[in-house]
């Protein structure tokens, strides 16, 4: 495949679809509320994961064929995937035909491993980390969690600072009468150690269907709260998800998600491959589509190249959560890939 000749991916609303998701595996060593169930899980053989060569392929179709410029890497928990950084060093390697310049290759983690891995995934070629950190609070994290590993998940952020990782984003997930309350000491902790908190409003995709609408805490309500402390004004931003905003005295960035109350599907340019290589257009997606089948019948480049270009034409304007016609996904976030 020339890396001089591409087609943009564009969908039946004339977005430009160019950023990868890629779910390398749906288990996990946190159980958080959010995402998996306490119990019962049950995981995916290893077999049915795609491997390492597979992902790459993939990932080289949609970098050099669709010109997408962006990756991440996801799961369940991407780490305790055995030898990420090969993964990551085959993946940096790919070249944005458009720009001649390497994918940005990102990865969101619990950051509980980083201690262990954090320089071995910035020598193998990775751009960037988002970091899961629910509370500050071991009390609160632990009943998010799960899981009582706050210490672990503070001393892998060190690391990922060690290792020289700029920016890094703490992903937290708000939820109303849990750790709404937390708001301005994740503020706080951003500007004393240079991280960017990403405040992400409560969606349904738990497994436990405990979600509901009165416990969406607003983005307008965070951005409120901090500005109340922390002057702050907005920053122009592209499709990404978050509404950006800096302090006004100089001391970095926070970001809202509002997949909720304003939801950003108008603007998307993601699509997502599961752990098990079925390729899903939107988080919300009822229907899949099973790129793992093509690959190990033997299927060609372009047999795969058709089935993306079929898929993205299925792209739907929006996933219509709080709406009398809202699906809920059969699958939990983890069995997804965030």
């Amino acid at each position: 495949m020339s890396s001089q000749r591409f087609t943009p991916l564009i969908d039946p609303f004339d977005r430009r679809v160019r950023d990868l998701r890629i779910s390398i595996t749906d288990r996990c060593n946190f159980r958080c509320t959010y995402c998996m169930p306490e119990e019962g899980m049950k995981w995916l053989d290893r077999a049915e994961l795609l491997s390492f060569e597979e992902i790459a392929r993939l990932a080289r179709i949609f970098v050099e064929y669709f010109d997408f410029d962006g990756i991440r890497l996801t799961g369940g928990e991407p780490t305790v995937r055995a030898d990420l950084p090969v993964l990551v060093e085959k993946l940096s390697g790919l070249i944005i035909p458009s720009t001649n310049k390497p994918v940005d290759l990102a990865m969101t983690t619990n950051g509980s491993s980083l201690r262990l891995i954090a320089e071995d995934l910035k020598a193998a070629g990775l751009s960037r980390l988002n970091i899961s950190l629910d509370s500050l609070d071991p009390q609160i994290f632990n009943l998010m969690a799960r899981r009582n590993h706050l210490d672990k998940v503070l001393d892998g952020i060190e690391a990922a600072i060690e290792a020289g990782f700029a920016p890094i984003k703490i992903n937290i997930v708000m939820i109303r009468g849990t750790n709404d309350h937390e708001i301005v000491d994740f503020a706080t902790f951003g500007r004393d150690k240079g991280l960017q908190p990403r405040f992400i409003e409560f969606m349904p995709l738990d497994a436990d269907g405990a979600w509901t609408m009165d416990k969406v805490v607003p983005a307008d309500e965070i951005i409120q709260k901090i500005n109340d402390v922390y002057p702050i004004e907005p920053v122009s931003h592209g499709p990404e998800p978050a509404q950006r905003f800096r302090y006004k005295d100089g001391m970095g960035e926070i970001g809202v998600i509002p997949s909720v109350t304003k939801p950003f599907c108008g603007d998307c340019d993601r699509v997502r491959l599961t752990a098990e290589g079925k390729f899903m257009t939107c988080l919300f997606a009822v229907n899949d589509f099973d790129l793992r089948a093509i690959l190990r019948s033997g299927g060609t480049d372009k047999e795969l190249i058709e089935q993306i270009k079929a898929a993205v034409g299925t792209k739907w304007a929006g996933h219509n959560i709080g709406k009398v016609n809202f699906i809920r996904p059969s699958r939990s976030m983890s069995q997804i890939g965030g």
